[in-house]
This record gives structure tokens, C-alpha cells and sequence, in this order.
């Protein structure tokens, strides 16, 4: 434990928005140290799946592509948010292991669609960081900056999982943002098949906010300037979670 609490997260370059994980990690590693937290069936079964995504090895070189190269590195990141966006909305783990998935997720979001864009008009899609072109390369080498000290995290966070002891789950702050803009619901009704739908309040209608979000990291709670405050909006907590701007963070 002592030697992978070296590889504390910091902000890496580049546009990735990690403010939220240097924040959740740095409490994880203090949580681990005191022996507060000893993952759930859940949370182990969630912390394995990204632990195995982010120390995946890339595959043998093809040749000496620098395409290839770089699609391969781009695709391991990729599949990190992706089985980490997963567990996050699957609604199992626990409120602190969301917490840190979610982290996890928003600062490997410019990978969402590279390389390999989801194969609909209608699958999820998320602003770009601020200042950064909607069509720009993500910025893998930032991306890559972060892998030796997630896996480090979330081998330690694995580690609790096994052995005689009982789970132990910390509590988690809950958190209140403000945000103006469309949320959109996304469902899978077939392989590669994607429908969405914009939410609305189900007091006024109101589909462009603005929005008090309240969470517990169980459930959200959408609230509208009518007044009307709805949890039955059927988003997942990515679908909420990650279009909010950097600074509403918990």
C-alpha cells in the first residue's frame, strides 16, 4: 500500500477535466490508509472490470504504423470510460465507488467517440472541454498520464475485496449543481441501436432549465424554476453527471 500511495494523482495537461479526480482519489487514498473502506461484492466486481481496462498491455504492433499506434493507445482509454460509464449506471455499487467511477469517467470523456464513434445519430454525445474544437484529437498522452496512477488506486481498492473482511462502505457527501441546458435520456432497445429523448419538467415542460440538481449518488433529483422537482426523469447518473461544466463539481 505504501509504495502505490505514491502515484497520487495530480492534473495532468492537456484539456481532460480532472478536477473532480484528483479530488475523489485523493479521499480513496486517505480512505484505504485509515482502513474505512473494504469494497462491496459490487464495488469489487466494478473496481476489477477498470482495473483491467486501464493495465490493459497494448497488442503487438502491427508494423510500425504511427496510425495504428495511436488508434491502439486511443482505444485502450476508450474502453476504460466505457466499462467505468457502465458500472457507473448500472445502479449497483455503492454511493462512494459511483462517486469515484464518475470521476473516472469525466476525465477520460474525450474518448467517448474515439476512435470508434457509437454507431447511431441518437447514442450519447457531450460537449467538448472548454476551449477545446468539438473535432479536435483527444489528448492521449494526458489520457495515458493518468493510467499508472488509477491503476494503482484501483488495484489497492481491489485489494480490500479480498481475505475474512467484512464491506465497508464510506458515506459520500451528497451534491447540488445548477445547469442550463437540455438533458437527454439514451436507450439501447437493440445491439447498436440508439433512441433518446429530451427530458422535460412535468410541472411546465421546460426543457432548457434552468435546473437545481440535487444527488445522493443513488438517485438525482432534477428541480425547475416552476418549482417542480422530479425524480422519475429517467437519466442515468453519466447522462447527468457529465454534461455539467468543470466547476459544478460536488
Amino acid at each position: 500500500m505504501e509504495e502505490a500511495r505514491g502515484e497520487r494523482l495530480r492534473a495532468p495537461g492537456g484539456s481532460l477535466r480532472s478536477g473532480a479526480l484528483v479530488r475523489e482519489s485523493g479521499r480513496t487514498w486517505r480512505l484505504l490508509a485509515a482502513n474505512e473502506w473494504r469494497l462491496s461484492p459490487a464495488d469489487a466486481e466494478a473496481a476489477r472490470a477498470v482495473l483491467a481496462r486501464l493495465t490493459a498491455p497494448l497488442p503487438a504492433q502491427r508494423g510500425t504504423a504511427a496510425r495504428s499506434s495511436a488508434t491502439d493507445r486511443d482505444r485502450r482509454l476508450q474502453r476504460a470510460l466505457r466499462t467505468t460509464v457502465h458500472h457507473l449506471d448500472a445502479g449497483a455499487v455503492s454511493p462512494s465507488a459511483a462517486a469515484l467511477l464518475a470521476a473516472v469517467a469525466r476525465a477520460l470523456l474525450p474518448w467517448h467517440a474515439a476512435p470508434n464513434p457509437l454507431p447511431s445519430a441518437a447514442a450519447p454525445r457531450y460537449p467538448p472541454a472548454p476551449g477545446t474544437a468539438a473535432a479536435s484529437a483527444p489528448p492521449t498522452g494526458a489520457g495515458e498520464a493518468l493510467l499508472p496512477g488509477l491503476g494503482a488506486l484501483f488495484a489497492a481498492l481491489v485489494a480490500t475485496s479480498s481475505g475474512d473482511a467484512d464491506p465497508h462502505t464510506p458515506p459520500v457527501e451528497p451534491w447540488k449543481a445548477l445547469y442550463t441546458g437540455r438533458f437527454r435520456h439514451h436507450t439501447r432497445p437493440a445491439p447498436g441501436v440508439w433512441s433518446a429523448e429530451t427530458v422535460g419538467c412535468p410541472g411546465c415542460g421546460e426543457q432548457d432549465g434552468p435546473w437545481t440538481v440535487t444527488c445522493d449518488w443513488r438517485r438525482a433529483v432534477l428541480g425547475c424554476a416552476c418549482g417542480t422537482a422530479s425524480e422519475g426523469h429517467g437519466l442515468s447518473l453519466s447522462e447527468i453527471w457529465l454534461v455539467l461544466p468543470e466547476r459544478e463539481s460536488p
